[in-house]
């Protein structure tokens, strides 16, 4: 009897465990960028369920998306971004519980395009062919009929420009207070993709300017070799600098390729020449390692010799760009230039889980030269101080920093087109002991000191509108001249105090007009008085106050 009913239990156990297992929902995840790498906000992910369900998810500011609550079964992912050729990911089967992390690379309409070989094609296999383009397969051929090898020269390149107002604020070489940033991108059949891109300011005597222009190839080993070169120059108007331009020659070269799925390298170089009052090179290597642990868990040694990139995040394409970004910062002593030399080297632990993103990291910088940033209207006499009139900043050279730090980051999805990110950092920063002291003084009184930084920043997409924002609030839990953890390129990093930014499609331009809105450091915080040589109150800040607005135009 007893055995009867064992049987019987196991024979309900046999057959209740495979459904209950069967039903646990599972998640599909990963992050939507375009073929150099940027993250894509805003993108939509359609998830096509096997049973005719569907779900609609957005990528956030870092380009992540995530749908969670999927039965087991068989799905497809169609991704969807202004500008792009939409992508596919068909038969994607999904286990019980499980979690599966799946990656999209946005191509534009040159970069699939691909030369093939004449051949007759009849009616069945054109047919077949068509419906193979779909996964982002090569869409061009050429075909006896020179009128269908004739297609639209005009769609040959994809661009934008920004009309953009207001100075960045960021010291000497920020440029004017009215600007004009493009870029033009073109791929070279389906491996190859070569970028133009420059911004030209307008002001008193001659424009300040920065040039880019950069190719990289695709290798079928996975390999993307870059090479770069950037123009730049900016001509001041303080008479005591007799009108000496700033001119400064960038050629830069990085690869990065993976190892299997475990390990990922980037790695690279700079070297630049720089011409102003006197001759200077300086020479720049980058370079990262990923090791991914899971798939939800990455370990990562990086080390650079430039401040991070605020702007991709932003939308490189698109967002308001200072002519400061291309380097280099220099600050001047007795009339004699000096460069910055930055150094920094940061261990980091990186974990996903759910809607949840977690990082833990040790740093440490070394800053020869550093050039600090100050506010107020002040002249280049005394050949201490380098003043950009038309943002009412300058540079002033300050002691070198040596620090190291941590990093806590936590990153909370609540909905696919909302994350909030809480930044916490502990490290070095420079800070002026007296406030009394005049600014020609001030640089035997700063010091390094440490302090703690707390970040709270949220981004979106309100789906309706498509507009992307980012707001961020960076504290400190007292006065410095320079950010805590300067070089943090975390999906934390923040400007410091309150910061807004905005973009927002025009609908009557079918998407391709944007306006754009930086705020930086809204409410003018941390501002440290020192006495000008004139005997009025200038400032020294780690983020001065900064409003640009304008338009972009994509095509």
């Amino acid at each position: 009897m007893k055995l009867r009913k064992l049987g019987t239990w196991a024979i309900v156990l046999g057959i209740a465990l495979p459904v209950w297992a069967a039903e646990q929902p599972g998640a599909i995840s990963g992050y939507v960028r375009n073929a150099s790498g940027t993250p894509q906000m805003g993108a939509v992910v359609q998830i096509l369920g096997s049973a005719n369900r569907e779900f609609t998810v957005f990528t956030n500011a870092a380009g992540y998306y995530i749908a969670n609550d999927l039965l087991p079964g068989v799905y497809s992912l169609k991704i969807t971004a202004p500008s792009f050729l939409p992508a596919m990911r068909e038969k994607v089967g999904l286990r019980s519980g499980a979690s599966l992390s799946i990656n999209i690379t946005l191509s534009t309409l040159l970069g699939v395009m691909e030369l093939g070989p004449i051949r007759p094609l009849k009616d069945e296999d054109d047919w077949k062919w068509t419906l193979r383009s779909v996964a982002n397969r090569p869409i061009l051929r050429i075909f006896d009929d020179p009128a269908a090898s004739a297609e639209k020269p005009d769609h040959q390149m994809r661009g934008t420009v920004s009309f953009l107002a207001g100075s960045a604020a960021g010291g000497y070489g920020t440029g004017s207070d009215m600007s004009t940033a493009f870029t033009l991108e073109r791929s070279i059949f389906s491996d190859g993709h070569l970028a133009f891109s420059g911004d030209v300011g307008y002001g008193y005597g001659l424009p300040a300017a920065v040039v880019r222009s950069s190719y990289s190839h695709k290798l079928a080993s996975g390999s993307t070799p870059a090479v770069g070169l950037t123009l730049r120059r900016f001509a001041p108007v303080d008479p005591d600098l007799h009108n000496v331009a700033l001119q400064a020659i960038a050629l830069s070269a990085s690869d990065d390729f993976s190892v299997g799925d475990v390990l990922e390298l980037k790695f690279g170089s700079e070297l630049q020449t720089i011409q102003f009052l006197g001759h200077l090179n300086a020479f720049r290597p980058f370079g990262t390692a990923d090791f991914h642990v899971s798939p939800n868990t990455v370990v990562e040694y990086s080390y650079t010799t430039s401040r991070p990139d605020p702007r991709s995040e932003k939308g490189f394409d698109s967002a308001p760009a200072d002519l400061s970004e291309s380097n280099p910062r220099v600050s001047m002593v007795g009339f004699t230039p000096r460069i910055e030399d930055a150094h920094h080297q940061e261990f980091s632990v990186s974990h996903r889980q759910g809607k949840n993103n977690v990082q833990v990291a040790w740093f440490s910088d070394r800053i020869v030269n550093p050039a600090l940033t100050g506010v107020g209207e002040v002249t280049s006499a005394g050949g201490f101080v380098l003043p950009d009139v038309t943002s009412g900043t300058f540079n002033f050279g300050g002691p070198n920093l040596d620090t190291n730090g941590l990093r806590v980051v936590v990153q909370h999805n609540f909905a696919s087109d909302l994350a909030a990110t809480l930044d916490y950092a502990y490290g070095g920063t420079l800070d002026l002991s007296r406030s009394d002291v005049s600014l020609q003084q001030a640089q035997q009184w700063i010091s390094t000191v440490r302090r703690h930084a707390l970040a709270a920043k949220l981004s979106g997409t309100v789906s309706r509108s498509h507009t992307r924002w980012i707001a961020s609030y960076r504290w400190v839990n007292g006065q410095a001249i320079t950010p805590v953890d300067m070089f943090n390129s975390s999906p934390g990093q923040s400007d410091p105090f309150l910061n807004i930014f905005i973009r927002q499609p025009i609908p009557a331009f079918g998407g391709r007009m944007e306006a754009l809105i930086d705020i930086r450091n809204l409410l003018a915080q941390g501002y440290v008085p020192v006495v000008g040589r004139d005997g009025q109150t200038v400032y020294l800040v780690d983020s001065a106050r900064s409003l640009r607005a304008g338009v972009s135009f994509s095509f």
